[in-house]
């Protein structure tokens, strides 16, 4: 099995060398690191050149988000298997044997276009909140996004399909992406933490949900009553779970 890694930086100094750390403890051979950055004017580019003797390919230029630099890993990425981390992500360093093992296992044939697993989400501090990822299931994805998408595999080939991320969106273009398969998707799940995430950022926003909405309609065909329906229920939830947090409370529902 051949992993390619792809990381988009912008000013991530305080957080990138605890991500390449993680990466490096669970690197297996054919493992490649890509590292995208959109111009950092702090020390990021100098945690790079420490690690560049571990790095594949790296570049740092401005560009139009955090999707651009993904389609632009995309298009440097060599390996079979491609993966997206945060740079405040921590992969778990038996993450890609056990990656390894599940695909000699459930893709004898190579049909697999997408494999997913689970991450524990933390705060600030660390403390793990909740732990996040079921199977992709179409066309149930429509209503609200269940997998986790740090840490997941994508096979070369779907790109090669379905195109790039688009990049108008500014937090749903991994969804949108995902969802252009429609039922044709050949997935599996891997019931594994392979990622640890600390919550929050624009997919775990008002943003988040309403990108979401608008992608299940335009490219998932999914009807407008409906999808607006469960983007209020969600977002319902999601205030919810804010309110609570802020008075000592972690809840999460899940559906």
């Amino acid at each position: 099995m051949s992993f390619s890694i792809i990381i988009a930086t912008f000013n991530a100094d305080k957080v990138l060398d605890r991500a390449l750390k993680s990466i490096l403890e669970a690197k297996v051979p054919d493992t490649e690191i890509i590292i995208i950055d959109g111009g950092s004017k702090d020390q990021t580019i100098n945690i790079i050149k420490k690690y560049a003797s571990d790095i594949s390919y790296w570049i740092t230029e401005k560009d139009n988000g955090i999707y651009d630099a993904w389609n632009k890993g995309v298009k440097a990425a060599t390996k079979n298997w491609i993966m997206f981390l945060g740079a405040d992500d921590i992969l778990l360093p038996d993450a890609l044997i056990k990656y390894s093992a599940f695909l000699k296992e459930h893709n004898k044939d190579n049909k697999l276009q997408f494999v997913s697993s689970r991450m524990q989400l933390t705060d600030v501090s660390g403390k793990v909140l909740r732990t996040h990822g079921w199977p992709w299931q179409w066309p149930d994805c429509l209503k609200t996004t269940t997998i986790a998408h740090p840490g997941s595999l994508h096979s070369k080939a779907l790109f090669e399909t379905y195109g790039y991320f688009d990049i108008s969106y500014k937090s749903a273009g991994d969804f949108e992406f995902l969802i252009r398969p429609k039922e044709k998707m050949v997935s599996a799940f891997m019931n594994e933490v392979t990622v640890i995430m600390q919550e929050g950022g624009i997919s775990d926003s008002p943003v988040g949900i309403f990108e979401h909405c608008k992608a299940a309609i335009i490219t998932g065909g999914y009807s407008p009553l409906s999808a607006y329906f469960y983007t209020y229920l969600t977002y319902f939830k999601f205030r919810t779970k804010k309110l609570l947090r802020k008075a000592g409370v972690n809840a999460y529902i899940r559906k």
